[in-house]
């Protein structure tokens, strides 16, 4: 059972149906950008009677839910509660999605599983806080839990939430500049979609996982300007880089939610923001998908869109 339908939750749900499992996707809609034979059931995950009925029978629960930026300090914490609730009343293993938040700024040194959890950022904690709980559940032995962490992501379905994705893709397909933030020319990890999902359904169904946290693998860093020139090349045509300066972003955000949540996260995009992810590919055996053959799937995912639309 996979609670959450976005980019990261619908590639998790396809990869399982793809091994051979019953999957059951839950968000609040009822509609979901999933395989025919994924069940979409509908409710608010954060009430912990809906969330229990919804996981009813899983062996896996999966926590891939992400409430708007702003909003993450009072409903991401309960949103996890009702999913732990849920996995533990089925006696599930809960298999929860996390991104690097809580790491905070490492001054450019590659981050690794073992990396100190030092947040300076108010989402940060929050990732921190919620970390923390599933650590302690776990080694109390009240929840088998394990862990995959990604870094800022990009492949179909990645959206606005993406840093290379309706900003970049989707802006360079309608022929507009791509919008970054930060420097483009420092060294960046970037996690493909796909690769996610198949690191999370790896975490649901193998033994020996249980207690473990995984970096997702990514293709070795590069820096952003130099995957916009792949883009560029999968397009077809230049692309155009402009990087928003911090005055507008603040500007922006006074009048966007979102767009202010932005700020505290800038340190990502200024110095090298490098993730480890050997471990994963060791430990996993799951490579990471070469950077042009991504990058083709994400292009051909924004044009099929573009033309259904």
């Amino acid at each position: 059972v996979v609670f959450g339908t976005g980019a990261i939750g619908s590639a998790t749900a396809a990869a399982l149906l793809a091994l051979g499992h019953r999957v059951r996707v839950v968000n609040r809609s009822g509609h979901a950008d999933v395989p025919a034979d994924v069940e979409v059931v509908a409710g608010d995950a954060a009430d912990p009677d809906f969330a229990g009925r919804a996981a009813a029978g899983a062996t896996t629960v999966y926590q891939c839910l992400n409430p708007p930026y702003h909003r993450w300090p009072d409903e991401f914490p309960t949103l996890q509660d009702a999913v732990v609730g849920a996995a533990q009343s089925s006696d599930a293993r809960l298999v929860s999605f996390e991104n690097l938040y809580m790491y905070g700024d490492t001054g450019g040194t590659p981050m690794t599983e073992s990396t100190a959890t030092a947040p300076h950022t108010r989402k940060g904690r929050v990732r921190r806080t919620m970390a923390e709980q599933l650590r302690e559940l776990s080694d109390t032995g009240r929840l088998e839990v394990a862990t995959a962490r990604a870094s800022d992501y990009f492949g179909p379905r990645s959206g606005i939430q993406s840093p290379l994705g309706d900003l970049v893709v989707g802006a360079a397909l309608r022929g507009k500049p791509a919008r970054v933030v930060g420097d483009p020319d420092q060294l960046h990890s970037y996690t493909y979609t796909v690769d996610a999902a198949r690191t999370l359904a790896a975490l649901g169904t193998r033994d020996g996982v249980a207690g473990e946290v995984y970096h997702v693998p990514n293709e070795p860093a590069q820096t952003t300007r130099r995957i916009i020139e792949l883009i560029a090349d999968a397009i077809g045509s230049p692309i155009e880089v402009r990087s928003t300066p911090r005055w507008l972003l603040r500007t922006i955000g006074v009048f966007n939610p979102t767009v202010r949540e932005l700020d505290e996260m800038l340190y990502e995009f200024t110095q090298p923001f490098v993730v480890d992810s050997s471990k994963a590919e060791r430990e996993l055996g799951i490579a990471p998908t070469p950077m042009t053959e991504a990058i083709a799937a994400t292009v051909a995912w924004y044009r099929s869109a573009a033309a259904s639309t």
